[in-house]
This record gives C-alpha cells, sequence and structure tokens, in this order.
C-alpha cells in the first residue's frame, strides 16, 4: 500500500472483502466506537465486526427495540461481545444534542453511518429538507458535540459514509432546502452526500491538530432498508444495468468493509481528508462511469463554506 499523502491510496481489499476479512488480526480492545444506524443494514455489520475485534460498540438508534434485537443477534454471533443502545434522532436538535452530552470518557471511532434515501418531500420543524437534515446536518451536529471526547481519545477517527449518488448533485448554497427550486428527491439525496465528503475534507482540515482522522466512503449497492422509498423493482433494474451505474453490488458484509478499513485498519493509519469505495481511495469521477468522486465533493473552497453555513443553520 502506497503511504505517501501525495498519491493515491491503496489496499490489497477489493469490493468483495468483508468487513471482518478486513479486520481480521486487528485488535480493537480498549477501543470505543459508536455507529449511528447500527441496527440496520450495512451499519449491523459494520457494529457487529468492531465488536468482534474488541471493541466497545455503542449503536446509536431511533428504533430502541431494533437496537436491542440487534445487540444480541452480535452477542450471539461474536461469542458475546458487548454492544450498547442509545436514542438518536439524527433529524431532532435536541436528542443530537442529549446524546453527545451523555457521552462520557473518550471516543475512539464515529462512524456516521444512518441515513435516508430518496424519499417523499418532508420538512423538519425547522422547516429543513429531510435528506440535508438527517444525512449531513444531524451528523454534523452529533461529531461537533462528540469533538472533545474524539480529542482525548488520541488518534481517533471519524467515517462519513457517502454514495455514488453525490456524483447527482453538488450542495445547492443558493437553495439547499428546494424552497425554490421543485423538490426532488434523488437531487436531494446526492446532495447530502456531497455533504458527507465535505464535511470529511473540511474537519480533517480543522481537527489535524487534535489527532482525528475524517474520511468518507461510497460502501457500494447493498439492498437494505435504505431503499424503502423506492419503486420495488428498483434494485433489479439497476443490477440488470450492470457495470454501466458504476456501482458494485455487494452483501451487507462487503458494504461494511470500508466503513470498518477506515475505522480501525492500520492500513490507513494518518490518512484523512479523503473518499474512498472498495476499499481504495476512489479516482476522480470521469462523466458517466459512475464511479469515483466529484471534484465539487473535494472543493476546500466548498467544505469551508459548507461548515459555516451548517453551523449557522444550528447555531453552533
Amino acid at each position: 500500500m502506497n503511504m505517501n499523502q501525495a498519491t493515491r491510496i491503496t489496499t490489497p481489499f477489493t469490493g468483495q472483502s468483508t468487513a471482518a476479512e478486513v479486520l481480521k488480526g486487528v485488535d480493537l480492545r480498549g477501543r470505543r466506537a459508536i455507529v449511528t444506524g447500527g441496527a440496520s443494514g450495512i451499519g449491523v455489520e459494520t457494529a457487529r465486526a468492531l465488536a468482534a475485534a474488541g471493541a466497545e460498540v455503542t449503536i446509536a438508534v431511533r428504533d430502541l427495540d431494533a437496537g436491542k434485537r440487534t445487540a444480541e443477534d452480535i452477542a450471539a454471533t461474536t461469542g458475546g461481545a458487548a454492544v450498547r443502545v442509545a436514542p438518536l434522532d439524527l433529524a431532532d436538535r435536541a436528542s443530537v444534542a442529549a446524546f453527545a452530552a451523555a457521552w462520557e470518557g473518550p471516543l475512539h471511532i464515529l462512524v456516521n453511518n444512518a441515513g435516508v434515501m430518496a424519499c417523499p418531500e418532508t420538512r423538519t420543524p425547522e422547516g429543513w429538507e429531510l435528506q440535508f437534515a438527517t444525512n449531513h446536518l444531524g451528523h454534523f451536529a452529533l461529531a461537533l458535540g462528540l469533538r472533545p471526547a474524539l480529542a482525548a481519545a488520541g488518534g481517533a477517527r471519524v467515517v462519513s459514509v457517502s454514495s455514488s449518488a453525490h456524483l447527482r448533485s453538488p450542495v445547492v448554497f443558493d437553495d439547499i432546502h428546494f424552497n425554490e427550486r421543485p423538490y426532488d428527491p434523488w437531487l436531494a439525496y446526492g446532495q447530502s452526500k456531497t455533504a458527507n465528503v465535505l464535511f470529511a475534507v473540511e474537519a480533517a482540515r480543522r481537527w489535524a491538530d487534535d489527532g482525528i482522522a475524517v474520511n468518507a466512503l461510497m460502501p457500494g449497492g447493498i439492498p437494505t432498508r435504505l431503499q424503502r422509498h423506492l419503486e420495488p423493482d428498483y434494485i433489479e433494474r439497476r443490477r440488470a444495468l450492470g457495470s454501466s451505474t458504476g456501482v458494485t453490488w455487494k452483501n451487507a458484509e462487503q458494504g461494511a468493509a470500508t466503513s470498518v478499513l477506515l475505522a480501525a485498519s492500520p492500513l490507513v493509519e494518518g490518512v484523512s481528508g479523503r473518499y474512498f469505495e472498495d476499499n481504495q481511495e476512489a479516482e476522480v469521477a470521469e462523466p458517466g462511469t459512475g464511479r469515483g468522486v466529484a471534484a465539487y465533493a473535494l472543493d476546500p473552497e466548498a467544505a469551508t463554506l459548507l461548515w459555516q453555513v451548517s453551523a449557522d443553520l444550528l447555531d453552533l
């Protein structure tokens, strides 16, 4: 693997590697981790892999009953690893603040995994578009609230789960919440996923002196509850298009692999402010390929502006 910061980062793993394979031989005893949305989809497998490697994992969820069932399942499949469950609604500022305030002690790993996708037009009580509010603003507020805990850990890592859908739209700063333009669920989702990358770029810069590494990733195409707002045959139609979509279709264990690579693998120690897919740093996207990272998602000026806009919206 090349670790020169001027070059692209590669690892021995592929798009078909599983989270367990990526963390094989990695000892996370004594490390504390949070996985948002850890009760479904790739969040479950992210939490499972971290717990199996010895980390003390907290899954932050809206549905506590589902979270408890997941914690029991992880314990049963990892030889009894204890997984904590805590309530978190990313679209509720009070819930995010309460979660951060309740956290005690250092935090070594924060995986911002939860999200909503292509949902009907919905607004928060503040009037914010729900996908941007949940996927970006909620995680932004959470990370800022947990920054002291991350700094206290020494060498902490923050993982921002984005998507190739970020290629659909930059952050449209003149109309983030679709107050002027017609609402489009995919443009709204794409914008929120671009924001996930820009957050990693700016947090990596701002938090470098705290030893906090922040990276973003595309997990791949994984059929999960994330697609619950889509037409029933959407996944099959996308699969039928094959390589033309640029999406690597995976199971949940494979989908969690790049998340845990960035969360805990020694192979990316010291790497920050980058975007990965299929366990490699992504190339800058070529139009029409559906793969790689858009140049606008790595734009440092846009990253700084997004940070300022987000902080203003949240009164932080």
